[in-house]
């Protein structure tokens, strides 16, 4: 156990430094891994969305649903299973990005954007545990998606080799894809780069099952601090990191890709930290079991894809502060976006419900 301790703090720390080398490679500001960002880019690159200016491959995304696979399978963890509510999971996969791009961000950049000094990104955090408690009170009552079974093998595969064919397009046929020409889409580190840097951190997230909602969940379901600990060597790398580069800015005012919308950030996040409870992990660890062949964890990437799509086309994602001849333009969430958000707090609500284990069901 002490073992396993220190490798999810080491995986944390590597973490943590792979964000900081990606965003000194090219990356925008306070988002050197971003799973909600980087499928946002991914949607819009496949053509999904018509942002212009976040549209791009993200092979962070690609290096760590193969690093997982490859770790999965050198250490004979690799069990392709599927049929725990795949439809729901789509379902609450989209849910989850609706609300993360309503803060502009997933869990990870949000620990990424405290430890730049991104007082905004407070709020989030408040929200996302909020709605772990509430994911909690839910479990705790007997909500389940039911059982994954094993499958056959090559059901396993099949988000892997999506991202092998993505891996092609970017390289081999880029002029079909969708590149922004400004915004955050524009800004990346090279492709290599980037890839290594997913291959890492992929193969460190699947051995220390790395999971921020997994962490708080655990905290207050069993007041075990293991999952947790990892986010907070994030934390504290990212932290350091920005100190040691100058780079470190607390304060409320323009930050990179953010916005001061605080109340729809408290919800937006509250939406992705309950969602992600009853999925039984965050947008990260859902690309980590989707390497590990669970095809339900792949419905559910495939969900947060769609999410990210819908979000942008019916202007629910939110937008950054700006500052525009030295004059404060504000962002936030719009009407669509609030709209969105709160018919996503309801939908989770009535699935909670829903699927409540009644008493002596088997």
């Amino acid at each position: 156990m002490k073992q396993n301790h220190w490798l999810i703090i080491a995986a944390g720390a590597l973490v943590g430094l792979a964000a900081l080398v990606l965003t000194a490679s090219g990356n925008p500001g306070n988002m050197g891994f971003c799973i909600a960002c980087f499928l946002r880019d991914i949607a819009g690159g496949l053509g999904l969305h018509s942002a212009g200016k976040v549209q791009y491959i993200r092979p962070e995304i690609i290096g760590l649903v193969l690093g997982a696979m490859l770790m999965a399978l050198a250490g004979k963890e690799f069990k392709a299973r599927a049929g725990s509510a795949p439809a729901l999971r789509f379902v609450l996969g989209a849910l989850v990005m609706v609300g993360a791009l309503a803060f502009l961000g997933c869990p990870l950049r949000m620990v990424i954007r405290l430890g730049g000094g991104d007082i905004t990104a407070i709020s989030g955090l408040v929200g996302f545990v909020a709605g772990i408690l509430v994911g909690v009170v839910f479990l705790k009552n007997g909500f389940s998606l039911g059982r994954a079974y094993k499958v056959k093998q090559a059901e396993g595969f099949v988000l892997p080799g999506f991202m092998v064919w993505l891996l092609v397009l970017l390289l081999a046929v880029p002029a079909i894809l969708k590149f922004s020409a400004e915004g955050p889409g524009s800004m990346h580190a090279f492709w290599a780069i980037s890839l290594v840097a997913g291959l890492v951190v992929g193969a460190l997230a699947q051995k220390s099952r790395l999971c921020m909602a997994g962490g708080i969940r655990d905290a207050f379901l069993f007041r075990d601090f293991h999952l947790l600990s990892g986010f907070l060597a994030i934390f504290a790398v990212i932290l350091v990191g920005n100190l040691i580069l100058n780079n470190f800015n607390p304060s409320a005012q323009v930050q990179p890709i953010a916005h001061h919308d605080y109340l729809w950030s408290f919800l937006g996040m509250m939406l992705a930290g309950w969602g992600s409870v009853l999925l039984g992990g965050c947008p990260l660890r859902q690309l980590i079991l989707a390497g590990e062949g669970n095809g339900d964890s792949a419905v559910t990437v495939l969900g947060m894809i769609v999410g990210a799509a819908v979000s942008h086309n019916f202007g629910m994602a939110g937008n950054a502060d700006a500052m525009t001849d030295g004059v404060f333009v504000p962002g936030g969430v719009a009407l669509a976006g609030q709209i969105g958000v709160g018919v996503g707090l309801a939908l989770l609500l009535v699935i909670s419900v829903a699927n409540l284990r009644k008493e002596g069901a088997k």
